[in-house]
Order: C-alpha cells, then structure tokens, then sequence
C-alpha cells in the first residue's frame, strides 16, 4: 500500500491527481504484427522462397521442388501491478482515487509491452518444429557505432550515412516495399538528425522537420519516438530498424483492469491490472540495428 497517498488528504487543499512525466502506454504496439494466442507457446509458420526450373526438352518429368517450411515459437508472458487505497484514505480525499490508480497502471503495462517489443529485436529466437532449435540475431545486420560513408565527417551519433546503409541493406534483401519501415529513436537521435542540412532541407523533406521540431519519415522510414530504447554493453544506443512483419507481438490477455475490496486488508480497495502478451523476430533479414553513441 502507498504510504504517500497522505499528501492528497483534504487538508491538503489539492482537489485532483496529476501524472507525474513518463511515457503513457505503449507506443510500438500500432508499428508491429499483433496476433491473438491462446496458448503458453504458439508457433507462427514461414515459406521460403523458391526458384523455378526451366523445361529445356518435351514430355520432361514434372520437377517437384522442395518449399523450405519452417516456424517460430513465441511465449506468453504475464504481468501485473497492484496497489490498495484504505477505506479511511478514500474518506479523507477529496476525490476518488481507482480511476488515476488503474490509468498509471495501464501506463507502466503499456510500458512494458514496448520493452518486451524491443528486446525481441535482438533476443535469440526458438524455432524448428518443435522449438527446439535457437537462432541469434546476424551480426551483419548491425551498423557500427563509427560506421562512416566516404567523405563524411566522423559522427558516432545517428547520420544520414547510417540511415542510407541501412536502406541499402533492407532494399538488398528484397523486403517487400509494402511493407512499412519503422525506425525507433530517442530524443537524441532525433536531435542528431535535425542538425543535418539535409533532413532540414524542405528538398529532401517534405515532413519539414526543422518548422515542426521533429523527424516523423525520411528515406522511407518512419520515425518513432521512445525513451526506452536499449543500449549495449558500451551503452551505445541499440536503435532498431525494422519491417513491420519483421516482429511478432503476441497477445494472450489484452490489458486488464479489476477494481475491487480485499476482505484480508479490511476491506482496502484493491487497484489491480494484468496483461498477458509476447515478442518474438519474426525474420533476421527485416531487422537491422544502429548503434549509436549519446
């Protein structure tokens, strides 16, 4: 139980409750694959691609070819956050404090849905038939943290080199041009970006970013603005580049919120949310990373 909810006691004189700054809720969930699962495990099944053969003579056997098939599995995990209001407490209060409660708990649930999203990028992932075999993310699919194009300026931060490496990499795997490009960023990247003339420059970007403050699509690639992006073991910035059908969020129990009294608490009401959801890379040749310093 808080034992900070004192300081909004009617003597107080403070008649609502303010959210202290964080990130509401889940920011990544609309930019990736979201699926239903009903199970602990699931298992999401992938075609390769194939080549046709050439009939070079007449009545020729017809040529069966072999369509590699194989699947990635993907866990449910749970989560929840409690908290209990006294009974005393909610007389004392000028307001009713449940709704605010369940709101920051729907906010660190969101939260934690983007984290699971973002370790997924890079985790090591479970597939074969039955699971049982493990593949990690490519260490080609990395841009160094002092990757430079010939004659630039060295910059360790978030370029426009690093951004054209990264499309010319997605562009060679032959990822499908339907298929939204994301990149997710911090405030620092974005900073990096906007002292660039050419992200600036209305020639190279209709989003106008240096009227609006922001980088919203450049290159291709959709920004998308989050403080938790993760950082290596150098803490340089892991920033993720991806296609949309390149990462899997599974969703068992979408975010619930129960509202109710605990008779084992004197009747303390109870603030209590859970969810119930997983990430899993779907496909190493849609997913890059850019390291960048800060």
């Amino acid at each position: 139980m808080s034992n900070l909810i004192t300081t909004a006691f009617v003597q107080q004189y403070k008649a609502n409750v303010e959210h202290l700054l964080q990130q509401k809720g889940s920011r990544l969930r609309p930019f990736v694959r979201v699926e239903t699962q009903n199970a602990e495990f699931d298992f999401y099944d992938r075609i390769g691609a194939t080549s046709a053969q050439e009939v070079t003579g007449r009545h020729q056997d017809t040529p069966l070819i072999n369509v590699p098939h194989d699947r990635r599995r993907c866990s449910l995990r749970d989560f929840d956050w409690a908290e209990l209001i006294d009974r005393q407490d909610r007389i004392r209060m000028l307001i009713d404090p449940t709704s605010p409660y369940s709101q920051n708990a729907s906010f660190a649930l969101g939260r934690k849905m983007d984290e699971v999203i973002l370790e997924s990028m890079y985790a090591s992932v479970s597939t074969g038939k039955t699971g049982s075999s493990t593949v990690t993310f490519p260490a080609g699919n990395t841009i160094a943290v002092n990757y430079v194009e010939s004659g630039s300026a060295v910059n360790s931060g978030l370029t426009i080199g690093k951004l054209r490496k990264a499309k010319e990499q997605l562009d060679q795997k032959e990822t499908d041009p339907s298929d939204p490009r994301y990149i997710i960023v911090t405030a620092k990247q974005v900073t990096d970006l906007l002292q660039s003339t050419e992200v600036t420059s209305s020639d190279f970007n209709s989003v106008k970013a240096l009227v609006q403050g922001d980088v919203n699509q450049f290159m291709g690639f959709e920004f998308v603005r989050t403080e938790l992006v993760t950082t290596d073991t150098n803490t340089h910035r892991r920033v993720p580049v991806f296609c949309k059908s390149g990462i899997l969020l599974a969703v068992g129990q979408d975010v619930n919120v129960d509202i109710g009294p605990r008779r084992d608490k004197r009747n303390s009401t109870q603030v209590y949310c859970s969810a119930s959801f997983g990430a899993v890379r779907m496909e190493e040749n849609k997913v890059l990373e850019i390291k960048c310093a800060e």
